[in-house]
C-alpha cells in the first residue's frame, strides 16, 4: 500500500462496482462507518442533508461495518434498501468491511495509522465515526460518533 496516497486504495461500492477514489480529488471526502441498527443511525438523515448542501465540495462515503455490537447484520441488498427507504440516501456506499482488527480494510489502515496518513493515529471506537480527507487527499481530522455530521467542526473545512 502506498504510504501517503489515499487515492491508490481500492474499495468496492455496495453494488460491487470498483470505486475510483482518485475521481474525488478536488473534493473533500467524509468517510463514515455506518450501521442500520445503531443509536446513531438517524445520522443518515444528517449525512444526506450534508451531501445535498455541499455536493460540489464534498463526497460522503458510507462504509457499512458489523464490528460494533453486530449492528449491521444485513447483506448488501438489505443495507441498500434500508438506507434508501428510511433515509433517502443517495451518497456513495461501499461494500461491508472491517474497520479494525486483523482483517482491517486498507482504507481504514490509511485513515487510522499516522505511518500512512502522515497526520495522526486513531482507533475506530464505534459506528458513525467520521474521517475527513481534504481535496488533495490529506487527512484533516476524525470525529467521534457523537459529532453530528452537520457540526461546524466538520463544515468549517468546507466553507
Amino acid at each position: 500500500m502506498n504510504k501517503t496516497c489515499i487515492y491508490n486504495i481500492s474499495i468496492h461500492a455496495l453494488n460491487g462496482e470498483p470505486i475510483e477514489l482518485l475521481k474525488f480529488k478536488g473534493k473533500h471526502i467524509l468517510f463514515v462507518n455506518v450501521a442500520s441498527k445503531c443509536g446513531f443511525t438517524s445520522q443518515y438523515k444528517d449525512l444526506q442533508a450534508l451531501h445535498e448542501q455541499y455536493n460540489d465540495k464534498l463526497q460522503i462515503i458510507g462504509v457499512p461495518c458489523n464490528q460494533f455490537g453486530s449492528q449491521e447484520p444485513g447483506d448488501k441488498n438489505t443495507i441498500a434498501t434500508f438506507c434508501e427507504v428510511n433515509y433517502g440516501v443517495t451518497f456513495l456506499m461501499t461494500e461491508k468491511i472491517d474497520v479494525k482488527g486483523k482483517n482491517q480494510h486498507p482504507l481504514y489502515t490509511w485513515l487510522t495509522e499516522k505511518t500512512y496518513n502522515n497526520k495522526r493515529d486513531s482507533k475506530v471506537k464505534w459506528n458513525f465515526q467520521k474521517y475527513l480527507v481534504d481535496d488533495q487527499g490529506h487527512l484533516v481530522d476524525y470525529f467521534f460518533s457523537t459529532t453530528n455530521p452537520q457540526s461546524s467542526k466538520i463544515t468549517k473545512h468546507l466553507k
